[in-house]
């Protein structure tokens, strides 16, 4: 595999903006009919797919919710490379953006029925304003670092060896709270996320 180069923010969010733009006509919508699926400002949507402005994890998702379609796929490779057992840390697909970053594991793997990802939160960061939800359960654990988990209206903070499990419809948020990065393994079946 070849050695990839870390993209730089304004490439990051020209690559959200046309990898939704795309998606977005391969759906047959319009950005006012996106709007109205997913109740975000027609102009927000613009916004994202000029490069003008990148979304929390959380927008993004409620994004895709009305199309619908998960983050994995929304930015996974070209999957004509065909399916691999094992996965070098290199080949985990980010799909975080900034200072949360959420590596997948098996990218590559459409029928996948699990997902994984290798989670990390620098001090201060968190998901977005917006709550999460997506269809499916979800758990987790945090190998080093603290994480506050919000599902609902309960919140925990969590350390070394804590973990999560819940169902994803439920709205939830994470957020570090401490002053290291925060390493966490989650997972989501079906891979809705």
């Amino acid at each position: 595999m070849s050695e990839q180069r870390p993209e730089t923010q304004q490439s990051v969010e020209e690559n959200v903006g046309a990898r939704l733009r795309q998606v977005r006509e391969t759906f047959g919508l319009s950005q006012r009919a996106l709007a109205r699926k997913t109740g975000v400002a027609n102009a927000t949507i613009s916004m994202i797919e000029n490069g003008q402005s990148s979304p929390s994890v959380g927008a993004l998702k409620r994004i895709l919710d009305g199309l619908p379609m998960d983050l994995a796929s929304f930015f996974s490779f070209d999957l004509s490379q065909g399916n691999s057992y094992f996965y070098k840390a290199s080949d985990l697909l980010e799909i975080g953006k900034g200072a949360v970053s959420f590596r997948l594991v098996g990218a590559d793997r459409p029928q996948k029925a699990i997902q994984m990802l290798y989670e990390t939160f620098q001090p201060g960061a968190d998901t977005g304003r917006v709550s999460i939800t997506h269809e499916g359960e979800e758990c987790g654990i945090v190998v080093s670092g603290k994480l506050e988990v919000t599902v609902g209206e309960e919140r925990r903070l969590l350390g070394p060896g804590d973990a999560w499990y819940f169902e994803s419809h439920i709205p939830h948020k994470f957020r570090n709270t401490g002053s290291i990065p925060c390493l966490c393994i989650s997972a989501c079946t079906p891979p809705t996320f």
